[in-house]
Order: C-alpha cells, then structure tokens, then sequence
C-alpha cells in the first residue's frame, strides 16, 4: 500500500506544467496520463479528485488523503521558507500551526482543505506533525 501513496504524491501534479494556462483541466490530463501507462486506477482517481474545480467526491482513504496533505506540504514550504535557515529541520509543528491560524501567510494554502485531515481520522495537529516529520525526512531531496 505504502508503495502507491508514495507514488500518487509524487504523480499527483505531473499536469501541472501543461495545464498552467488552463487549471480547469489540471488532475483531468494528469490521471489520463497516468491510466494511459498502466497505472492502478485507485491511483488514477485519487489524482484526478484532487482538484477541487472538478466536484468530485473523494471517497477512498487514498483520495482524502491526497486532497487535505496538497496544500499542508505548501503550507510547511512556506513556514520553513520564512525561517532564517530556510530548513525543515529548523521549525517543528506548532511553528507550522501558528502559522496556519495566519490567514494572511500562504493565502494559496486552503486551510479548510487541510482541515479534511479530520475525514483520514486525524485532528489537525497529529497531520500537522505527519506532514512535517515525512518532509523532514526527504529534506535533502528538497533541498529544504
């Protein structure tokens, strides 16, 4: 199972580039990419619900997970960004919640998105610290 929700994180925004100029067809063009490889179509779903224009009801643990950590994984860029460093390393998560109750800071963060955590079970600051701990330990990898 782990193998396939690594993936879909990485996969989940491969359109990106393509549908920049037209976002309405962002996560449509992307899970027909990924079904046209081959891909499992749990996967391919949970890309293609990931973008809130299109209304499609989330139903699989896989595709809530996915919508609410989209704009988490913004969320802790943006909090380590703004640290001196500019590491994970250096902010922990109530760095990442005080920053999340600023309405101002990292407006394109959805915070009622992110808020979904509470659909996969988890209260806010037990995502928070998931989010945060996984980054951490791909922080070379992003170069963060």
């Amino acid at each position: 199972m782990m193998g396939k929700w690594v993936l879909t994180g990485l996969l989940h925004d491969i359109d990106y580039e393509i549908t920049a100029k037209d976002p309405n067809m962002h996560s449509i063009v992307g899970a027909d990419m990924l079904k046209k490889i081959g891909l499992d179509d749990e996967l391919v779903n949970a890309v293609r619900a990931h973008n809130d224009m299109h209304k499609i009801e989330r139903t699989t643990l896989l595709e809530k997970a996915l919508y609410c950590v989209d704009p988490l994984t913004g969320l802790i860029v943006a909090a380590a960004l703004i640290h001196p460093d500019k590491k994970l390393s250096s902010i922990d998560h109530n760095f990442v919640l005080h920053r999340f109750k600023e309405k101002a800071f990292a407006r394109g963060a959805n915070r009622e998105q992110i808020k979904k955590c509470s659909e996969i079970g988890l209260e806010l600051e037990e995502f928070v610290k998931l989010g945060l701990s996984a980054m951490q330990n791909i922080s070379k990898e992003l170069s963060l």
